[in-house]
């Protein structure tokens, strides 16, 4: 799958990304996060308890986007990043954030840091003037 191949190449790093997602009362919310595309999945690190987390447990469906691409995900907690079977990608990420991951931003020993799996449901992406639609 070409649309695949342009994702790990644009999007296999640290990439700003945009994620919406909407909250109880219908309201979208957009923030821009750091994530890297893996498998068939964008991959990110945060809190437990923050705004993006309550939007995605009530709703684990979420919009994503970032240099011309444009998608929607099913999102899901990996729970703590030091969980034995996170192993793999807690390292992968470690090594993609390695630029600014150990500045105080990202708590290891708290509970809720954890890993955030954004996997790709449909899509549109933009390269040498092809659109891939998936």
């Amino acid at each position: 799958m070409k649309h695949i191949e342009i994702l790990k190449e644009r999007f296999g790093k640290d990439s700003l990304m945009a994620l919406a997602t909407v909250d109880s009362s219908g309201t979208p919310w957009v923030r821009t996060i750091d994530a890297v595309f893996w498998q068939d999945s964008f991959f990110t690190i945060t809190h437990a308890l923050s705004n993006k987390m309550q939007h995605l447990q009530q709703n684990p469906v979420a919009a994503i986007s970032g240099e011309w691409f444009s998608g929607h995900a099913i999102c899901q907690s990996l729970g703590h990043i030091k969980l034995p079977q996170n192993k793999q990608i807690a390292d992968m990420l470690r090594q993609a954030f390695a630029a600014w991951y150990d500045n105080g931003h990202t708590n290891e020993d708290d509970p809720n840091t954890i890993i955030l799996q954004i996997k790709l449901t449909d899509g549109v992406l933009f390269a040498n003037g092809t659109r891939y639609e998936f």
